[in-house]
């Protein structure tokens, strides 16, 4: 990756870790997950509210490193307005650029987090808040917890 695209995709993260996007409680939410990484005590909860099948509004709230509460706000801006297999789909798109750092051909906020494969314990860091809004998605009531796994 070259030098500019590398700053570029450092800004993406500093900005949606300073300035996050969609945080804070959703008081109309009728969806609500949480999540955490017992290994760093990241924690975040996301908060959905679910119109037909698609995502109509998602906030999140919580507290950890810059890689989680940034992922977190980059998430929501993207889940929201799709459908739960829309986001599964953006998770495992995302899932497999932090996990292999291969960023996709276009330039995405999403490769943004592709240096976080460098970094193996990161990578929980990063999917903390997709998993949270994943199991929101299904309705699933037990927290989402990173341990045992690969992201």
């Amino acid at each position: 990756m070259s030098g500019d695209l590398s700053e570029l995709y450092q800004q993406v993260i500093l900005d949606h870790n300073k300035r996050p996007r969609n945080r804070g409680r959703l008081p109309t939410a009728n969806r609500v997950a949480h999540g955490e990484n017992p290994t760093c005590g990241d924690q975040c909860s996301v908060y959905l509210r679910i119109e037909g099948d698609r995502v109509a509004e998602i906030s999140f709230d919580g507290a950890g490193c810059a890689i989680s509460q940034a992922s977190a706000s980059l998430m929501t801006t993207l889940v929201k307005g799709h459908t739960a297999d829309e986001a599964r789909s953006m998770y495992d798109e995302f899932k497999r650029i932090v996990t292999t750092g291969e960023a996709p051909e276009e330039i995405s906020d999403l490769a943004a987090f592709a240096g976080v494969h460098a970094f193996p314990a990161r990578i929980k860091c990063a999917t903390l808040g997709w998993h949270a809004a994943l199991n929101a998605l299904k309705g699933e009531v037990a927290p989402a917890s990173t341990e045992g796994a690969a992201g």
